[in-house]
């Protein structure tokens, strides 16, 4: 029996604006949320719930956990040289005095 992947997809609603799209272009965002006591004592009382976030392309967008790949791409290109690299390559110039 061949697999149901053509055709109309299933929908889901954004958590943000309540818009209804497919689930294919659905963006998932998973979050940790921690909840704690506060109190400094051996008493303290932590616990954690994971939290799965749908949200429609635009909601993505403007809260920047979507860009797209071409604009990511841009953006990791133009970073700076790190520290540790540009250490490394400065032994071509051990021997000049300046």
């Amino acid at each position: 029996m061949p697999s149901k992947t053509r055709g109309r997809e299933r929908l889901g609603t954004c958590d943000s604006c309540g818009r209804t799209i497919p689930r294919d272009k659905i963006i998932t965002y998973n979050t940790m949320n921690v909840y704690s006591t506060d109190l400094k004592t051996a008493d303290d009382v932590r616990s954690s719930t994971h939290v799965e976030k749908h949200y429609c392309i635009s909601c993505a967008k403007s809260k920047r956990i979507f860009e797209k790949l071409k604009n990511r791409a841009i953006r990791q290109a133009a970073k700076p040289e790190r520290a540790a690299n540009r250490y490394q390559s400065e032994s071509w110039n051990s021997g000049r005095r300046w």
